[in-house]
């Protein structure tokens, strides 16, 4: 007996009985709309040819696809190839960053937030000026990271055709997904009126600016009819990328960061500054993917990185700059904890060139400097000592963290 395999492009209907054709190829929604060129063609050619293979306890043949995968013919936007095939990689960097995040692994349950109830509790333990930075910063990032995550799955995720540079923005989406847990976790353990902080990207302007600046770039790309393949069309995903990766999670992302991991420097709040600093870790290898992703499709399609473009990032990113400037002044209007706005501001600058350089553009702000060295520790993925109560000596996969004794040093 024959067994036959039928080609199954539409998942809900069992009776579907079209045979594969360039025409279905090209129609499925795993790929992208495309114009027709001789490597499509070809493509297209090899899926429809058929031979027969031996049978599995029959006598008859089993049709399959023979086209195989090529590394070289890979293409991380507009690749008519299959994007189930994981392997052969081309980008071992996505797969490296894939790994080193699944390695990265943490859940907000392992923080420990008792010292930081009883401080929250205690009418005495925090001031006016840092309760203000505590709300301010989980109204911001409790919706910044559904932002982002819905950016990826709805927008970016199916306009990159490229299966390993997918498996990390899958890994990403769960991060995203597992920072907004942490965010409900210090909420909660802290009593906080739920409401009031989920609802400040709508009820506080310096909140909701970031997060209107941030949706307008995701309205178009998350359009379903919209698709790549033109200049005009691949420069709107690219600025999309850029809002997300180069602004949102690398400048939007670094006040509240700062703020909260400064309180736990003071030994305040130690147990929501420890899931900051992971959750910075993590936003740290975000960025570094997706400026990875952005120099790659500049590299692949050169066209779309013209002198005008190049200007309209720029102004992009100075943009972010103001925003989160504004965002430092209204959430610590007089300085605390050694920070202020002025601080701030040198800071994000700083951040600012640093991120422009990785992307190929000019420094925006010539004479910029880092007023927070410290930072950089936080953002070590390997061993470091950080200045809460306990020491992180490694990540390790399986949701359990390594601790060492501060006391055994």
């Amino acid at each position: 007996m024959a067994i036959t395999q039928k080609p199954v492009l539409d998942w809900d209907n069992e009776d579907f009985d079209e045979p594969i054709t360039k025409k279905a190829i090209s129609a499925s929604p795993f790929l992208p709309e495309q114009k027709s060129s001789g490597v499509e063609e070809t493509v297209a050619a090899n899926l429809t040819q058929k031979i027969a293979m031996p049978t599995i306890a029959s006598s008859g043949p089993v049709e399959m696809w023979t086209a195989r995968i090529r590394a070289e013919d890979k293409k991380i936007i507009n690749c008519p190839l299959d994007v189930n095939q994981l392997v052969p990689f081309k980008y071992t960097w996505a797969w490296e960053k894939y790994l080193a995040a699944c390695a990265n692994h943490w859940m907000p349950n392992e923080i420990n937030m008792a010292a930081d109830v009883t401080l929250w509790k205690d009418p005495k333990g925090l001031d006016a000026a840092q309760r203000l930075i505590v709300m301010r910063s989980l109204g911001f990032f409790s919706t910044a990271d559904s932002v982002v995550a819905n950016n990826l799955v709805l927008a970016i995720y199916r306009h990159i055709t490229n299966p390993e540079c997918r498996q990390y923005l899958l890994r990403q989406a769960f991060e995203e997904a597992l920072h907004v847990h942490s965010y409900q976790h210090i909420i909660q353990s802290l009593g906080l009126d739920e409401g009031e902080v989920f609802n400040m990207y709508h009820e506080v302007p310096c909140v909701a600016a970031k997060g209107q600046w941030a949706l307008k770039y995701t309205k178009s790309i998350s359009d379903p009819t919209f698709r790549t393949g033109t200049t005009e069309t691949n420069q709107q995903l690219l600025r999309d990328l850029i809002a997300f990766y180069v602004v949102v999670e690398s400048i939007f992302f670094y006040v509240g960061f700062t703020q909260i991991l400064a309180m736990g420097r003071c030994g305040k709040m130690t147990g929501t500054s420890e899931q900051f600093q992971y959750i910075l870790r993590d936003e740290s290898m975000h960025a570094n993917f997706g400026i990875d992703v952005i120099n790659q499709i500049k590299a692949e399609n050169p066209e779309v990185w013209t002198q005008y473009f190049q200007q309209e990032v720029a102004a992009m990113i100075r943009e972010g700059v103001e925003l989160e400037s504004t965002y430092a002044e209204e959430t610590m209007p007089e300085g605390i904890l050694g920070l202020n706005a002025a601080l701030f501001k040198e800071y994000l600058r700083y951040i600012a060139n640093r991120r422009c350089a990785q992307i190929g553009l000019p420094p925006q702000y010539p004479k910029a400097g880092n007023p927070f060295p410290w930072m950089s520790e936080m953002m070590d993925l390997k061993k470091e000592k950080n200045f809460f109560e306990t020491r992180v000596i490694e990540y390790q996969t399986g949701g359990s963290l390594n601790w060492d004794d501060p006391e055994e040093e």
